[in-house]
């Protein structure tokens, strides 16, 4: 089952970063590598959510936004956390001289794709999902799980949350 929730300011998203972190940290083991779709229109708070992750995840340095790069890379310590935004590519091909092989090869690895679509066909199938929509002056966010793994996910953060409500 999907999460869903409504963002009403930049801390909810920063919380439910933090909380997603926690639920990653928990079900991540050294042999994965967990594939998250971001999908939402231009300035809907991907990579500001992504920002949030990270920190909960213990990033300290700068986030740079992959947007002309295409490809950010975070070592985590035991782990590295690949962000790519594919809007700008031309063609999906394109996603081979990226070595995006490789980085579906590394493990454990999280993979965080903005984007996805552009690159049909070269990219993996995400375990997760996390769409965002407008809603208002708001963002509604649902986070969907294509895999058992990404179900895990998504059911441990809904625990946390439940928790952080009690």
């Amino acid at each position: 089952m999907p999460h869903t929730q409504l963002l009403t300011s930049e801390q909810d998203t920063l919380e439910l970063a933090r909380l997603c972190s926690q639920a990653l940290l928990s079900s991540l083991t050294k042999d994965d590598t967990l594939v998250w779709y971001l999908q939402a229109d231009l300035g809907m708070g991907k990579t500001f959510f992504v920002r949030g992750l990270l920190a909960g995840l213990g990033w300290q340095a700068a986030v740079k936004s992959p947007t002309y790069t295409l490809v950010e890379s975070y070592d985590l310590g035991e782990w590295r956390l690949h962000h790519l935004d594919l809007y700008r590519l031309a063609e999906a091909e394109e996603l081979e001289y990226l070595g995006i092989r490789d980085l579906c090869a590394e493990s454990p690895a999280v993979i965080m794709l903005e984007w996805p679509d552009k690159g049909a066909g070269f990219v993996p199938e995400a375990d997760l999902v996390m769409s965002l929509e407008a809603q208002a002056a708001d963002r509604l966010v649902t986070l969907a799980a294509n895999t058992a793994r990404g179900q895990g996910i998504v059911d441990h953060l809904q625990r946390l949350i439940h928790a952080r409500s009690q």
